[in-house]
């Protein structure tokens, strides 16, 4: 079940398909398999590495990510606009135009795109 292509899934069934990767879930038998990783070349110069994970496990992160994301939305400072539904960076903007108006002459900006690169690839 590991590594299937849409094709074989499909030719499985998909419902079969969900219901089995359903049992393995609740079974705890679940475990994700290595991202496939690739290097796209970045505008400045240099690679990214791109990590893309097989169709289970983005089904499994997918279905994770309906769960848990209304529970931690609810935690969340409304003053925060990055990787958030319904917000965009254009969002953000307008609110900092908006607290500029009112007088307000702080703000944070936190960029974290660099951080990633500095993780170290599993052998």
């Amino acid at each position: 079940m590991d590594g299937q292509t849409f094709e074989q899934i499909s030719a499985h069934g998909e419902e079969r398909w969900l219901e089995e990767l359903q049992r393995e879930l609740q079974g705890k038998a679940y475990r994700p398999q290595p991202v496939r990783r690739v290097l796209i070349p970045k505008p400045g110069g240099g690679e990214r590495p791109l990590g893309i994970p097989t169709i289970k496990d983005r089904v499994v992160q997918t279905a994770a990510k309906l769960i848990l994301e209304p529970i931690f939305e609810a935690d969340l400072s409304e003053a925060a606009y990055g990787y958030r539904p319904g917000r965009s960076a254009v969002d953000a903007v307008r609110e900092v135009h908006q607290e500029l108006k009112r007088g307000r002459n702080q703000v944070v900006d936190a960029d974290l795109s660099k951080y990633f690169d500095t993780i170290p690839a599993r052998s």
